[in-house]
């Protein structure tokens, strides 16, 4: 496998590396401002995770119309115009008394832009480097994210106890800007992969040719469903530890780059392929000790070790690249990348409920038991399949 020290010799990955890096760290400490500015108007920890994760929500209508664009829109215009929206529309977040109504016509909006930005990145990464590079280089970019997450929610949580949660949306506004300009200057103008303007028919029939295949629609519902509701648990650490969330948050990422770090360079690809579902259950059965209302030293442990199961989507992601061609790469990316953030916002907005109906250690405690029984159903019909496979010579479909 690829080395982490090659791809720094790759034209190209650095600048994207480092623009994904102050996204990353612009979303943390403005999502974590939000998610504060709106628990302490409204005492509510479900609107605290919507407006932390609600963006997300718009994944799944940017899916359906925009994706096209991840394969047939320049990657540098693309991007460098996406972060330069972002930085626009945090500082808008930022502004005093902004109505509710306001609030989430930006978080939509920037959710629309974030479903096309995803598959505009992982399908850039996919043609900078080789077959073989591209799960060393996707591994190094999740554990860079883990790292700017450490410092952006640390950060984040020590500019919080000082100043105002608007303040820091701007501080976020201004790394979003640093990371145009970053990508806008690192990265060469490079055509479209695939030919034709950006349409919704051509979203539908590239989606619907993406969800035609039983392999590809397992693997998508294996990348959305468990991690989704996982974030939800995420989601609920503002309620769960008001005084707190910064260190729950730094410590989530803390682990998953400690879980990508593992699979992504540690382990012989023959065990990795195997390891999916049981990271995916790693991710989860951690959560089902807050059902104790366990104290932050023990609840930091839980996040901690849990979060190393997102390495699985490493793992996923190679086999999706396995079953997709290079065509639709872009694409097929976004769509992941889209799909999940759209089952991350659900998963929060399910969370956020719960709380409020229970408490937020009970509605943690579920989400994660759902999570559980998510992988294992999963589990159970990826060998069902495998299983047909073996006794028909027609593939399943």
């Amino acid at each position: 496998m690829t080395g982490y020290r090659s791809l720094f010799r790759t034209p190209e990955f650095t600048p994207l590396l480092l623009g994904t890096a102050a996204q990353t760290a612009a979303q943390t400490i403005g999502g974590l401002a939000l998610g504060t500015l709106v628990y302490r108007a409204t005492g509510s920890p479900l609107l605290s995770a919507v407006s932390m994760f609600g963006q997300s929500l718009a994944q799944a209508l940017g899916a359906t119309v925009l994706l096209s664009g991840a394969d047939r829109l320049p990657p540098r215009t693309a991007l460098s115009a996406i972060a330069l929206a972002f930085a626009a529309g945090t500082a808008v977040q930022a502004l005093p008394g902004l109505p509710a109504g306001a609030l989430l016509a930006v978080l939509v909006l920037l959710g629309l832009a974030a479903s096309l930005g995803g598959g505009v990145r992982w399908g850039l990464l996919n043609e900078i480097l080789t077959k073989d590079g591209y799960l060393a280089g996707r591994s190094l970019f999740n554990m860079v994210s883990g790292l700017s997450q450490v410092a952006g929610f640390a950060t984040g949580g020590a500019l919080l106890a000082v100043f105002s949660p608007r303040a820091c949306l701007l501080l976020a506004a201004a790394l979003y800007l640093t990371a145009a300009l970053t990508l806008r200057r690192g990265l060469t103008a490079r055509p479209p992969r695939a030919a034709g303007r950006l349409s919704v028919s051509a979203t539908w029939r590239v989606n619907a040719t993406l969800w035609s295949s039983r392999p590809r629609r397992l693997m998508y519902l294996g990348l959305w469903l468990p991690g989704g509701m996982v974030v939800g648990c995420e989601s609920l650490y503002v309620s769960y530890a008001p005084h707190a969330a910064g260190t729950l948050f730094a410590c989530g990422a803390l682990g998953m780059f400690a879980g990508d770090l593992t699979v992504g360079r540690l382990l012989p690809a023959a065990v990795r392929a195997r390891l999916a579902t049981p990271l995916l259950l790693l991710l989860a059965t951690p959560y089902l000790v807050f059902c104790a209302h366990p104290p932050l030293p023990v609840a930091a442990v839980c996040v901690t070790v849990a979060s190393a199961g997102y390495g699985a989507s490493l793992v996923q992601q190679e086999r999706l690249m396995r079953l997709t061609p290079d065509t639709m790469s872009g694409q097929a990316l976004g769509l992941h990348s889209a799909g999940m953030l759209t089952l991350q916002g659900l998963g929060a907005t399910a969370a956020g409920t719960l709380a409020q109906l229970a408490s937020p250690a009970t509605a943690m405690t579920a989400m994660a038991a759902g999570s559980v029984g998510v992988t294992l159903s999963l589990a159970m019909a990826s060998r069902r399949l495998g299983a047909g496979r073996e006794k028909s010579p027609v593939p399943a479909s």
